[in-house]
């Protein structure tokens, strides 16, 4: 329901009041910052507004008159109320501007991050958003010493001292350049097979290692093998595979791009697959900022799945 026309504005009631206590039209501009013509323009703009003469002119300044002293009781109550509501309101743009420090694992960072940015950004218009790119064991470790306000991972567990929501789902799949021998097979790549494998790899502390490591130790029926080498990234580890330098297990959001065109095989392996949840992180027991909730949300709602 819109206000009557003879309810005055909020500035030109502080005004009013400031005049009550000041004891002039002169003194009350002075406070406001502005010239005494213009004080006395709003404050005859006011009395017109509400029908009613506020403030008596004598020789000495300026005092209320009886209905003046009437608005100016009622007249700080509305200001006061107006004072809790600019504080609400900066508790609001607080919570919801500001700075949200993020943390993510690579593959998270790079194939799923930036969607998310971008459809967020009309909502983070007034936030500083800072992105810390590693694997998930330095995620955690960012997040549980306080230098992270949320993280993003794709590991097996959640370490004590965090709060999480799974937010997707993700799956690990065998590639191999077109030329590599595991490209040409007319029967299926076994898991022994797989498991005897030398690869190239993420390093110590991925959660894409942790996950594949963990799935295929039972199949080992002896030490695993070296690494073809190690990689610190997913991207790294594509460009590897893309180079003819080995076979690699990693996640179908990295290479689905390069499965389309032919660049990269995907090998089966009958009876074995690896599926992971992705999760966001945070200190348990600790409030995220508003826009941090923000954030899960959208990426909960976006429902990452494998394709």
């Amino acid at each position: 329901m819109p206000l009557p026309p003879t309810v005055p504005e909020l500035a030109a009631l502080d005004l009013f009041l400031s005049v009550v206590e000041c004891g002039s039209v002169s003194g009350a501009a002075a406070a406001h910052g502005i010239s005494q013509p213009a004080a006395s323009v709003r404050i005859r703009r006011l009395e017109r507004r509400v029908g009613l003469t506020l403030l008596r002119r004598t020789a000495g300044g300026s005092v209320p008159t009886a209905a003046g002293e009437a608005l100016a009781a009622w007249a700080r109550s509305v200001l006061e109320a107006a004072a809790r509501f600019d504080a609400v309101a900066g508790a609001v743009r607080a919570e919801t501007g500001g700075r949200l420090r993020l943390a993510a694992s690579y593959t998270i960072a790079e194939y799923l991050l930036p969607g998310w940015l971008s459809a967020l950004a009309p909502r983070l218009s007034a936030t500083a958003v800072e992105l810390n790119v590693a694997n998930s064991t330095v995620v955690t470790a960012r997040v549980l010493s306080g230098a992270a306000d949320l993280g993003f991972v794709e590991g097996i567990t959640v370490d004590h001292g965090l709060d999480q929501r799974t937010i997707g789902h993700d799956s690990l799949i065998v590639v191999v350049h077109p030329r590599h021998p595991w490209a040409q097979r007319k029967t299926p790549l076994r898991p022994a097979d797989l498991a005897a494998a030398r690869l190239v790899m993420r390093e110590p502390g991925s959660g894409t290692r942790e996950v594949f490591e963990k799935a295929i130790e039972p199949l080992r029926p002896g030490p695993a093998p070296a690494p073809l080498v190690e990689l610190g990234s997913s991207t790294a580890v594509k460009a590897a595979v893309l180079d003819g330098l080995g076979p690699a297990v990693i996640s179908v959001l990295v290479v689905r791009n390069e499965l389309e065109t032919g660049q990269l095989r995907h090998v089966p392996v009958p009876r074995f697959t690896i599926d992971r949840k992705l999760r966001a992180i945070w200190t348990a027991g600790v409030r995220p900022p508003e826009v941090a909730n923000m954030f899960v949300q959208h990426a909960a709602r976006s429902s990452v799945t494998p394709p």
